[in-house]
């Protein structure tokens, strides 16, 4: 697909002022007069409570596309746990204002759950070749559906040229490829990488309910695979994965739900190394009964 190398390439900014969007339709006349003067839309989709990961993919849409637009939106479909919808932060006041420092001239669009499914809030069923059943797929029934039914929605309604996901929910951008090649949805997809804070914990919405010594103490999962990492070279997967479980056990304040090492393209747990294939280690924990996930690549 080609990309515009034009950076914010407009006749005029008259046409393209930040605006804050909540309706299907104000979308629809905004896209389909940005069609018709051929500019190149990218696409940062997030659910809220943005930090400076999220700034980072906005900050590369901006330097590729000719407009970018961000939607905030907590979709109800992808949670399997009640409780933890109502608990996930959000911030919508305080999110415009972290895009506005980042460039006043992109689109915001928050609508509500009744907007954006037209009243009929459900997910649809995906195949993605077996992508969704690995990792957060046994444990989180129902997710992937729900993903794949709003990016659907999403993609459908504002056209991207291209679309922005961070490598910390790789398996969701793995996902995402296949949702967009299989299904054919016109959308290039850029996988970009993994923001961290200075402790080197993943950045994510979900550190916000974090207390200042959880916090603090979840750099553990990142340190835990950095070790991985370098006792992958020599050891099995299998052992690797038991060195983790072990170091999670010792460590009272959090409660391992998995780790696996997998194959990049299939997410399917390695059984024997090859030097033709590429890894990652992924783990999801609890801390503060709140869920971290992060991964790292391993060759």
């Amino acid at each position: 697909m080609q990309i515009s190398s034009n950076v914010l390439d407009l006749p005029s900014f008259n046409f393209y002022k930040m605006k804050v969007f909540n309706t299907r339709e104000e979308v629809l006349t905004f896209i389909n007069d940005a069609k018709k003067k051929s500019k190149t839309i990218g696409y940062v989709p997030t659910m809220g409570a943005l930090h400076q990961g999220h700034a980072s993919l906005i900050k590369q849409s901006i330097s590729q596309n000719s407009i970018t637009f961000v939607s905030v939106f907590v979709n109800p479909t992808q949670f399997d746990n009640a409780s933890d919808l109502d608990k996930y932060p959000r911030t919508l006041e305080n999110d415009i204002e972290l895009i506005k420092q980042i460039d006043s001239n992109i689109i915001i669009f928050a609508p509500t759950s009744k907007e954006l499914y037209q009243g009929n809030i459900t997910s649809k069923n995906y195949s993605f070749d077996g992508l969704e059943h690995e990792m957060e797929g046994k444990h989180r029934a129902g997710h992937f559906d729900g993903v794949g039914t709003v990016l659907d929605l999403f993609f459908t309604l504002i056209k991207p040229t291209i679309a922005y996901f961070g490598e910390k929910d790789f398996q969701q951008l793995q996902i995402v490829k296949k949702l967009v090649s299989k299904y054919k949805l016109g959308v290039n997809i850029i996988g970009c990488e993994i923001f961290r804070e200075a402790s080197g914990l993943a950045m994510s919405s979900r550190n916000k309910r974090l207390s200042p010594s959880a916090r603090k103490e979840a750099a553990f999962i990142n340190k835990t695979l950095l070790e991985a990492k370098k006792q992958f070279g020599t050891k099995s997967a299998i052992k690797v994965e038991e060195w983790v479980t072990k170091q999670f056990a010792k460590n009272k304040q959090f409660k391992l739900e998995y780790v696996s090492i997998a194959n990049i393209k299939t997410l399917k747990p390695v059984k024997r190394k090859s030097k033709k294939q590429q890894y990652r280690i992924f783990i999801a924990a609890f801390i503060d009964n709140i869920r971290l996930i992060d991964n790292i690549a391993l060759n």
